[in-house]
């Protein structure tokens, strides 16, 4: 694969990201959320059906979360398209550092709190990213 498939495939992922995050914040309360998420996440706090209170709260916490998200899947795909693009070595940094830092935090604390499905979909997203950042090494030395 060349450099620019793997910088065109961070920058998908980028507006990806920042799609799923839009949809976390606006559609978090659909059916579909209900099923991708909810069902899977709902159960480790509350066993047997979500309390009204913690419902609501669960709206805002992932419409919140969602729309940092959002912004996150545009630095990213903003970063792939130019610097990283223009092999600055930088932007290589801040994308690997970045996703580094998020994935073992987000991870040990899903992992933590027993919410195994959250580990789950960090570990493809991460996975997403590092395929690139390996691919493309190579060209960010000195």
């Amino acid at each position: 694969m060349n450099f620019f498939f793997w910088q065109k495939w961070l920058f998908v992922l980028g507006l990806i990201v920042a799609l799923f995050g839009l949809a976390l914040a606006f559609a978090n309360h659909t059916p579909l959320f209900d099923f991708l998420f909810n069902n899977q996440i709902d159960p480790t706090f509350w066993p047997g059906s979500v309390p009204e209170e913690a419902a609501a709260f669960r709206r805002w916490v992932y419409g919140v979360l969602g729309a940092t998200v959002s912004g996150w899947g545009v630095f990213i795909a903003f970063i792939a398209h130019y610097p990283f693009q223009r092999k600055e070595v930088w932007a290589w940094n801040c994308i690997a550092i970045g996703m580094t830092i998020w994935f073992v935090s987000d991870t040990a604390i899903s992992l933590y709190f027993g919410v195994g499905f959250n580990a789950m979909f960090n570990a493809a997203l991460f996975f997403a990213a590092l395929l690139p950042l390996l691919f493309t090494r190579k060209h960010f030395a000195p």
